[in-house]
């Protein structure tokens, strides 16, 4: 199925009711119950094993939920719970690590160029190939993209030859190509140093001051931009605490979830955790 209308400010984004999902054995996510709306720029915080990696897959079409015990779906996207996979990844952008690797290691169609790459965001695929018709309404509007992201430049550089920043601002520009109604970041920072880092963040507030709703997951504080103001954590695959991010972000919360004593400051929007190494080896 395809979206017939743009969804609506407050519309369900992401919508889980009892969600499990089990892998080798494992229940990695365990009855999740969980909505997202749109325009709700929002983070899932976790330790590694709490189960976002999982919860991703589910929202990308990569993992489904076993069967729940009523007839209602255990996920909707969109207020949807079935879509063609091509359609769906038309109103997401996505951008991760694992994308990262894919593109610059593990391409399959050659090395690509910046505006390769993110023409390919028009078809989901990692390349553009021989049978996908390119248009110059396309590729005028990948070059927008790019600029709209500060990247022009990289428009013909080769992925092989970009820094990791550079890269990962040229699959922002990937992400955005075709307008998405929400742009969700996996773990967007690993592999970028400190300075990269912080252009990175910086470019997605811009992108969320500009309407499109966020959905950031990490497991780093660090990470959390202060345009963004609920937190979900997770722990165990389940919800530990959903709320409000000065609520949430807190050492008692984070404690807790994260198995250590630490302490937690406030500065310019962002929060940062200091972890009192001594007495959390004392109590492990």
């Amino acid at each position: 199925m395809k979206l017939t209308t743009p969804p609506h400010v407050g519309a369900p984004f992401l919508e889980l009711a009892d969600a499990s999902v089990i892998l080798g054995g494992t229940r990695v996510l365990d009855r999740l119950t969980l909505t997202i709306r749109v325009g709700e720029h929002a983070a899932i915080l976790g330790p590694n094993g709490a189960g976002k990696s999982t919860l991703m897959k589910l929202l990308t079409l990569q993992q489904y939920p076993l069967a729940g015990e009523t007839d209602a779906s255990p996920i909707r996207v969109f207020g949807q719970d079935r879509w063609d996979v091509f359609a769906l990844r038309s109103q997401l952008g996505i951008v991760s690590a694992d994308l990262h690797d894919r593109f610059v290691r593990g391409n399959s169609n050659g090395v690509l160029t910046g505006l390769d790459a993110v023409v390919s965001g028009y078809f989901a695929t990692t390349g553009v190939f021989a049978h996908q018709r390119v248009t110059d309404a396309m590729r005028r509007q990948s070059m927008d993209a790019l600029e709209r992201v500060g990247a022009a430049r990289l428009a013909h550089q080769t992925l092989d030859t970009m820094s990791t920043g550079e890269a990962r601002r040229v699959l922002i520009a990937r992400a955005l190509v075709h307008d998405p109604v929400a742009l969700v970041l996996d773990e967007p920072t690993r592999g970028l140093d400190l300075v990269a880092q912080h252009d990175f963040m910086e470019q997605v507030r811009r992108i969320a001051q500009h309407g499109t709703t966020i959905l950031l997951v990490t497991h780093h504080v660090e990470e959390i931009i202060p345009e963004i103001e609920r937190v979900i954590l997770l722990q165990g695959g389940r919800i530990a605490s959903d709320g409000p991010k000065a609520t949430v972000l807190t050492a008692a919360e984070l404690g807790r979830v994260f198995n250590a004593t630490l302490t937690v400051e406030q500065t310019g929007g962002y929060f940062r955790v200091h972890i009192d190494t001594a007495r959390t080896a004392k109590h492990a």
